[in-house]
């Protein structure tokens, strides 16, 4: 360089003139030498790689580079080889080293940072992939790790800028901690309601929850550090902030898919008015019913032993323990549901007679469907109702239910009639 400013000054130049010519021509040559080095390498060795990911089996590499983690690699080369050129290039003027490695600092920071967020974001994809993923979501954690490059990335920036050490702001951050925690309120009680919840493994994508306060009904579809997303059965979307599954509770239907089993839970209204004892006719009527001939037979003799035992009088059939039509009815609907194919019999299986009240008297099933699938479960569920308000007029009960326009309409026409009758003739 001394013998290219000696040539300026001999042809000459002034000092100012040749020195400020031999140093554009240095930073000309530095910025040629990056920018060759970079397109070689983006077309060299960037193309190598891509070649390489996608020929091995494993899947992290092809990760990698959807991800851009090699371009951003790439692109780390031209602030290195420059910042190590600044003090050459700019000997003869010293003053402008200190601002031009700043910038160089700040290009080579924001690099590195999209660099690490791409790296994460490869490693999230690849973790999603992996069965563990079901049981600890990883995307919270994540995004924490994301939180925290980006917010020392912008701190380092800024200290560049204005000719400081980033150590001075990380230090001044412990007289900001009440206003930082203010800021990040959500995300700070997000993490912690994210720790909770895959710690405790209380929620995972997939999982049908419930929140009514959120009209949230449908399965999880993403976990964040301060969401959880929920994709109701309408396919709408809620996203409900993460504390409130910890702070406010939820319901999870996650054990009824894994128990392989979904309840049903029904009432049958009867009127109580056609409650009635069951006389030899209506036995042997019911006979004809395969499910309930062992029942019978086996009620029978009971009830005869026990009426012969104590010598009741059997010509009145309030003495003594009769058969009705509601029990063999209740024993019907126990024998049916445990002979019925997408019952599970190895669960709970209950017939019973609830309070009567002003609506009858209900008969409850409470029973436990084979078949967790919505729509097969309301097809069974359904099936089971239609059967049994079907044979109900066959034991000789009624379904109780409120009075519509129609019947009233019937009623107003039969007393009409009625009157019509009893009227004095002329």
């Amino acid at each position: 360089m001394k013998v290219f400013i000696e040539w300026l000054l001999a042809e000459g130049f002034e000092k100012e003139q040749a020195t400020l010519l031999s140093t554009a021509l240095l930073v000309l040559a530095s910025v040629l030498i990056v920018v060759l080095i970079e397109f070689a390498s983006r077309r060299i060795l960037l193309r190598v790689v891509t070649v390489f990911t996608r020929k091995t089996p494993t899947r992290m590499d092809d990760l990698l580079h959807k991800h851009r983690v090699f371009s951003w690699m790439v692109r780390l080369l031209p602030p290195v080889l420059l910042y190590n050129l600044v003090h050459p290039v700019f000997s003869f003027y010293p003053y402008l080293i200190v601002p031009v490695q700043s910038l160089l600092s700040i290009y080579f920071t924001i690099v590195a940072i999209l660099l690490f967020l791409g790296a994460l974001d490869a490693l999230l994809e690849y973790y999603d992939g992996h069965p563990a993923s079901d049981r600890v979501p990883l995307k919270s954690f994540i995004q924490v790790i994301k939180t925290f490059v980006v917010s020392s990335g912008v701190i380092i920036v800024i200290a560049k800028l204005l000719g400081t050490s980033p150590l001075v702001f990380f230090s001044g951050l412990g007289a900001f901690t009440a206003v930082i925690i203010l800021i990040f309120k959500d995300s700070i009680l997000g993490f912690v309601a994210g720790i909770q919840l895959t710690t405790n493994n209380l929620v995972k994508p997939g999982d049908w929850i419930e929140m009514p306060k959120y009209g949230a009904d449908g399965e999880v579809s993403d976990i964040s550090l301060v969401t959880v997303s929920v994709q109701n059965w309408d396919k709408t979307i809620t996203v409900i902030p993460a504390y409130a599954l910890i702070s406010e509770g939820f319901r999870n239907w996650r054990g009824m898919s894994e128990s392989g089993a979904r309840r049903i839970m029904r009432s049958i209204n009867i009127d109580m008015r056609s409650v009635q004892f069951c006389d030899a006719a209506m036995l042997e009527k019911l006979r004809s019913i395969v499910l309930l001939r062992e029942y019978l037979d086996a009620k029978t003799r009971e009830l005869e032993d026990y009426n012969s035992r104590f010598a009741f009088d059997a010509a009145v059939p309030v003495n003594g323990r009769r058969l009705t039509n509601l029990g063999t009815f209740r024993a019907y609907v126990m024998a049916y549901l445990r002979t019925h194919p997408k019952i599970n019999t190895d669960m709970t299986l209950i017939v019973r007679h609830m309070q009567p009240a002003e609506n009858g008297i209900p008969v409850q099933f409470y029973v436990f469907c084979n078949d967790v699938a919505w729509g097969n479960y309301e097809n069974v569920q359904a099936d089971i109702m239609d059967h049994l308000l079907a044979v109900l007029p066959f034991f000789g009960l009624r379904v109780f239910q409120k009075p519509s326009g129609n019947d009233l309409t019937e009623a107003a026409r039969v007393f009409g009639g009625q009157q019509q009758d009893i009227a004095p003739q002329p």
